[in-house]
């Protein structure tokens, strides 16, 4: 045979071979049954040049992208292995299906695979490619002492609790990109992995007990959690909520009864959630109270100690709430209170101390501006007393002793900085030594023992990432457990400052300025405002602000304005922004921007805006309404829609839409409906002239992707430059390391691209 003819054969060959694998190539979805629970498995397979390659994914088990590290594919025969899953599967393509069977583990199923098309969320072909972020990541040019990873890699261990019983210490520590659950035995210092974090995140763990622990997952960051269960040496793991699109919370720990909690579902129907008691041994579940009302859901109920349902909170017509309190003769819940749903009447604590079981500690600002800590009677609906308020601030957190028979510890607020009030001799005690130890610091109890023994007590100030110590109650003795970020020294952070200004109608607006030392020096330098999302009942804190730091390094001022709407300043200036996003909200914001150029610290030619969720929006208004204060915006997670964003609510938020009317806007009022779309960035695109970064998790809940879609397809069209940065295992903000160092890096060049 000549070589010419040779040629021809081997290219009809690879051509051959070619076509075999483009017709395996796709997706693919097959159900096991597992000792009575469907089970669906979607492989994607895709070919280059010949060579195959696949991932899995379990969306019951909340996994994604496991990868599937064997693909063969010839003569119709079909072989894909898991090997860290000890997975294989061996089927026959015929048509549009593959029939086979699926080992693992010694187990053996038939499994037929049939082809569908896995669409992506969105519009793919708007997003910037991975190379063109990476060319605007490497305009943040310089000699930094710090990177983006110093700041937004996660810490090598967080996180610490302790075991009830206090011989136990648990963390998590990292593993690349993973961060598994670690429990460390006290009295011998043996170390054992109890939870291993798979392909999705861990988002929260805790203790149950003595014996186990609970942890969180979601899928893709779609906020449909499921809640874990594993022994502390890693055995008996168990999905205690295995129900697809189901969101599960947990609700109360129950202390005395060790094998069981309450938790939150949706399962019924997926605008409402019931209650539900939980053995985290078995998984049985047990309904302790029926949500039958979708119109006028139960929004909140009230456990006692011992798992008893002693009130719930209902809402009534989307707007008002009604409070029913279980009378304990009769067993009937009879309503106390009727309120507007943004007047406050909540129970914080039943009151074990006294005789009387209907005594209860009630956050309420029913009777004045501000959120105030009372003493009341439930049964005869009536104040016994005042036991703590601030005449500034909303308080509504108080702590109480278990072991000291529920005695009051301390009482909490935040003004401009969190404020720990200690009531206890032994919180009077710790406050103290806090003080007196480490100056100038804010605490937190992060964790203790039942037996009050040891408290981990965790440090932060605008300079400091957090340290934790131990504090042994006997000597009275801080040791150091940890610090997170050890890279970061505080003589290098830069300082946040609490600011006071008044709006151009007259309101008192307070905030935080976090300044780079050029401006302590007298310098004006670009700035970064970053509006707050939220927006009700949301605000910004004082404390270490990884983005801020960031910016910081960079010599960016960053601004944080808690606008009208925000939380913790009293009702009447949450009420003040009801139906004003995006119009006097953004005043305030601007009123803001005003102050800091007046006070010599901003660059007022060098000027971006960026935010998330509802700071993401005020990003694009603020780039509306006052085009010419900005350079730039950065868009994360932003509405761009108001009529598509109320359109795309999840079903949990559905029952709150008049209540959302009250906020926002009534789309169904047509005044109103005409202010939400000057409102609106999506309508408004001819005032928009300055570029914008757009940032999106394509599995997001709250702020669908066709939000962020819109804005970039509007403003591209008119010619502005407007990257794009979608990640596909996201939901509202981005959790995993790796997404969240690649939006940072890339936001820096976009900044370094239009301040420097």
């Amino acid at each position: 045979m000549n070589i010419k003819k040779m040629s021809v054969l081997f290219a009809l060959i690879v051509a051959s071979m070619m076509i075999k694998a483009q017709s395996i190539t796709g997706d693919w979805k097959g159900t096991l049954s597992v000792q009575g629970v469907n089970l669906e498995l979607i492989f994607h397979i895709a070919g280059d040049d010949g060579n195959l390659t696949g991932t899995l994914d379990v969306p019951l088990q909340g996994a994604t992208g496991i990868p599937v590290d064997g693909v063969a594919f010839a003569d119709n025969q079909l072989k894909l292995k898991v090997t860290a899953a000890q997975i294989v599967y061996n089927g026959t393509l015929q048509g549009d299906s593959v029939v086979g069977n699926y080992e693992q583990a010694g187990m053996s199923l038939p499994l037929t695979l049939k082809r569908f098309e896995s669409k992506l969320p969105g519009n793919p072909a708007l997003v910037t490619t991975e190379e063109e972020l990476k060319e605007l990541a490497a305009l943040d040019k310089g000699e930094y002492k710090y990177s983006v990873a110093d700041y937004f890699a996660r810490p090598n261990a967080s996180s610490f609790q302790l075991s009830p019983n206090g011989k136990y210490l648990s963390y998590k520590e990292k593993d690349g990109l993973k961060n598994h659950v670690y429990i460390k035995e006290i009295a011998t210092g043996k170390v054992i992995r109890a939870i291993e974090e798979k392909e999705e995140p861990i988002k929260g763990y805790g203790w149950i007990n003595d014996e186990r622990l609970f942890y969180a997952m979601d899928n893709g960051g779609n906020e449909n959690y499921h809640i874990y269960a594993a022994d502390i040496d890693g055995k008996n793991a168990l999905d205690l909520t295995p129900f697809e699109g189901v969101k599960a919370g947990i609700l109360s720990l129950l202390k005395e009864q060790k094998d069981y909690i309450i938790v939150l579902l949706n399962k019924d129907n997926p605008q409402i959630f019931e209650p539900y008691k939980l053995n985290v041994v078995t998984g049985d579940l047990e309904k302790l109270y029926e949500n039958t009302d979708p119109a006028n859901p139960i929004q909140g109920y009230d456990f006692d100690k011992d798992g008893n349902l002693r009130a719930y909170t209902k809402m009534v017509n989307g707007v008002e709430m009604e409070l029913y309190y279980k009378n304990g003769e009769t067993g009937v819940f009879e309503l106390k209170k009727k309120t507007p749903w943004d007047d406050s009447f909540g129970i914080i604590a039943f009151n074990y101390t006294t005789p009387d079981p209907d005594d209860a500690y009630v956050a309420t600002n029913l009777d004045g501006d501000k959120s105030r800590i009372v003493l009341y009677d439930l049964k005869n609906n009536r104040e016994i007393k005042e036991v703590f308020a601030n005449a500034q601030y909303d308080v509504s957190d108080m702590g109480l002793s278990r072991k000291r028979n529920y005695e009051i510890d301390y009482f909490s607020y935040e003004g401009e900085k969190s404020e720990i009030i200690p009531v206890s001799a032994l919180y009077k005690a710790i406050d103290e030594g806090v003080k007196k130890n480490f100056p100038g610091k804010i605490y937190g109890i992060a964790d203790y023992d039942d037996d009050e023994n040891t408290f981990l007590i965790i440090l932060q100030s605008d300079k400091l990432y957090g340290t934790y110590y131990e504090y042994d109650v006997k000597t009275k003795q801080f040791a150091l457990l940890y610090d997170l970020m050890p890279q970061l020294k505080e003589e290098d952070m830069a300082e946040m400052r609490p600011i006071t200004f008044k709006s151009r109608d007259g309101l008192t607006i307070h905030g935080y300025i976090t300044l780079p030392k050029e401006a302590l020096q007298g310098k004006k330098v670009p700035m970064v405002v970053n509006p707050h999302g939220g927006p009700q009942g949301i605000r910004d804190s004082w404390g270490f602000n990884p983005e801020t730091q960031l910016f910081a390094s960079r010599g960016y001022a960053t601004l944080q304005v808690n606008f009208r709407i925000s939380g913790g300043y009293g009702k009447e200036f949450l009420r003040a922004g009801f139906k004003q996003i995006g119009r006097k909200v953004m005043d305030d914001v601007e009123d803001g921007v005003r102050y800091a150029i007046a006070q010599g610290w901003a660059d007022e030619s060098k000027i971006a805006i960026y935010g998330g969720s509802h700071g993401g929006y005020a990003t694009l208004m603020g780039l509306v309404k006052t085009p010419d204060l900005y350079t730039c915006g950065v868009d994360y997670v932003g509405v761009s829609n108001i009529e598509t964003f109320f359109s795309s609510f999840p079903e949990y938020w559905k029952p709150m839409t008049e209540m959302v009317k009250q906020i926002w806007y009534d789309l169904d009022n047509p005044e109103e409906k005409a202010i939400a779309r000057e409102a609106s960035p999506v309508y408004q695109i001819d005032k928009i002239v300055k570029p914008v970064y757009v940032v999106q998790g394509a599995n997001d809940p709250r702020v669908n992707i066709n939000e962020s879609d819109q804005i970039v397809t509007a403003l591209r069209a008119k010619g502005l430059d407007v990257p794009y940065m979608v990640k596909y295992n996201e939901g509202h903000g981005f959790y995993r390391e790796e997404n969240r160092m690649d939006f940072y890096a890339t936001m820096l060049g976009f900044l370094a691209k239009y301040l420097k």
